[in-house]
């Protein structure tokens, strides 16, 4: 796993703070995650984030999408998808769950 900051290192306001940062946008992908065999979270005018819906509906596979904003909007909330997920980019893929990760990610994952 990548490197955080110890909880033990954080003020007790700051830890209020991270907990509460968007936390509706954290809550909307683990619920989709929960009730979703795939799930890919992404953004508008991405062209990765196409491609990887491209390549699910190529094969038919039923998917969730969660769009937050795009290139000029939306970027808190992506961001507090990132920190929750620990994955830099978008889109983030999941299947049953678990963290695919990205469009070649997927490409790999399923074999392409």
């Amino acid at each position: 796993m990548r490197k955080i900051l110890s909880s033990e290192k954080l003020h007790a306001g700051a830890q209020s703070a991270i907990n509460q940062f968007h936390s509706d946008a954290v809550t909307e992908v683990e619920q989709a995650i929960a009730k979703n065999e795939w799930v890919v979270v992404g953004m508008a005018q991405n062209p990765v984030v196409t491609k990887a819906r491209g390549i699910l509906k190529a094969r038919e596979i039923k998917y969730h999408y969660i769009e937050n904003g795009s290139y000029f909007s939306g970027w808190k909330k992506r961001l507090a998808i990132k920190l929750w997920s620990g994955w830099p980019t978008f889109p983030q893929v999941f299947h049953n769950g678990v963290l695919i990760g990205g469009t070649q990610d997927l490409e790999k994952y399923l074999k392409i």
